[in-house]
C-alpha cells in the first residue's frame, strides 16, 4: 500500500513513519499541506493520512484541493484525518467529507497503526 503522510510535527511524522514501514507499506512523509497538495496531484496514495492543523494550511484545505482529482467517495475511503483538536465543528465538518478522523494523542497506537494501514478489527 501506497500511503502519504501529512504531519507538520516531526517527531510524531518520523514515529508515524517507522510503524508504518514496519507493516510492510510504502510511505512518503511532507510536513506543509502545500506540499502535499502538489503530492497529492502528481502521484497516486491508497491512503492519506493528515494532521488537521498544519503550519500554512488545514487538513479540510487539503481535502478541497485533492476534489481535483478525486470524487468525494474516493476522499472517504482514502483519507484519514487526525487531529489534537476535536471540536464538534471539527467533527461535523470531517463527518460531512466521510473520513475517518482520529484524536492526538491515539489512545491505542495499534489501533490507529491498522487504521492508516485499512485493517481494521
Amino acid at each position: 500500500m501506497k500511503i502519504l503522510l501529512i504531519e507538520d510535527e516531526l517527531l510524531i511524522q518520523k514515529s508515524l513513519t517507522i510503524l508504518i514501514k514496519k507493516r510492510g507499506h510504502n510511505v512518503t512523509a511532507k510536513s506543509s499541506g502545500i506540499d502535499a497538495i502538489d503530492e497529492i496531484l502528481n502521484n497516486h496514495y491508497d491512503r492519506i493520512i493528515c494532521d488537521l492543523m498544519l503550519q500554512d494550511v488545514s487538513g479540510f484545505d487539503v481535502i478541497e484541493e485533492s476534489k481535483k482529482k478525486y470524487s468525494l467517495y474516493e476522499i472517504e475511503k482514502i483519507f484519514v484525518i487526525i487531529t489534537a483538536y476535536s471540536s464538534d465543528q471539527v467533527l461535523k465538518k470531517a463527518k460531512a467529507y466521510g473520513c475517518r478522523l482520529l484524536t492526538k494523542p491515539f489512545s491505542d497506537i495499534d489501533e490507529a497503526i491498522n487504521i492508516f494501514c485499512n485493517i481494521e478489527r
